[in-house]
């Protein structure tokens, strides 16, 4: 099956919590360095560790384990294509999985009775979603949606409670990334209140770009304009002036960062703040 026929298959998902997402099982005894290019004809019958080039260890969380606790979640792990614009949990919804995302970054929205929702948090190879699942809360807090698409890893609920509960390497890391990931939402809710929007959205367009491998991101105006909980023409101005002093370039549906220094010097003290907190949260390579 080419590279091709399964980003075909993943663009027929619906956006709904019971899609699995095109999801590919990962089958005991895998190698780590074994990696799969396009073109390989049978998936089902092949042992990897990742497949087109991605790699659990592409997960910073996974990536921070000892040796002998990867070696012991990883015939578990569960790669997974994850489109763009998929929801994968709606709030109050339950998940079955806790997901370790390699190239996708997932947005977590707090929708208002109106219709109208606002972001709370992104989450990237840096993190996890569903810390539900281990901090005892049950159901999501917020929706989950893809904001751009990519792979993961995910891991069933019962296997990572039961990892969970041994108290090791893996729980003092989810409990840090768990702090890291309340700091920036606590962080976002302070900007929102008193920052103007052009510094909202430069601090929303860094967090983003710092999840990617590149300085293009695919952003609309409307869903910008959705995740900071402002007006479309709010977003339009506010990009227009960016474009206007060479920062960005802004195409439909498709924007470039033309000078990253220049961004950060005009977002507010939020997204330095945030850096800090992923700073510390990988300041080690390894967790004893």
């Amino acid at each position: 099956m080419a590279m091709t026929q399964v980003l075909n298959n993943c663009s027929g998902l619906k956006k709904s919590p019971k899609n699995n997402a095109a999801m590919l099982s990962i089958r005991r005894g895998a190698n780590a360095g074994n990696l799969i290019q396009p073109g390989t004809q049978n998936l089902t019958s092949l042992r990897i560790a990742g497949l087109y080039g991605h790699n659990p260890l592409q997960n910073q969380l996974l990536a921070a384990l000892p040796a002998e606790d990867f070696r012991r979640l990883q015939p578990h792990l569960e790669f997974v294509a994850m489109p763009f614009d998929m929801t994968v949990c709606e709030a109050d919804g339950e998940m079955r999985h806790i997901y370790f995302l390699t190239s996708s970054i997932v947005s977590l929205l707090h929708d208002m009775k109106d219709g109208g929702s606002v972001e709370t948090a992104v989450i990237g190879n840096e993190g996890v979603l569903g810390i539900n699942l281990f901090m005892g809360g049950g159901k999501c807090l917020n929706r989950a949606t893809v904001k751009s698409a990519g792979y993961g890893f995910r891991l069933k609920a019962g296997i990572l409670t039961e990892e969970f509960t041994r108290g090791g390497a893996l729980q003092r890391l989810l409990l840090r990334y768990t702090q890291t990931l309340l700091a920036q939402m606590s962080q976002t809710a302070v900007c929102n209140r008193h920052h103007s929007v052009p510094q909202q959205l430069c601090r929303s367009l860094l967090l983003t770009l710092d999840r990617l491998p590149g300085n293009e991101i695919s952003v609309t105006q409307s869903s910008m304009a959705a995740m900071l909980g402002v007006r479309r023409e709010s977003i339009a101005e506010a990009a227009g002036k960016l474009q206007d002093e060479g920062l960005i370039q802004y195409t439909r549906g498709h924007m470039t960062v033309l000078n990253r220094l220049g961004l950060e010097a005009r977002a507010c003290e939020c997204y330095q703040d945030l850096r800090q907190e992923d700073h510390v949260m990988f300041g080690e390579e390894k967790v004893s």
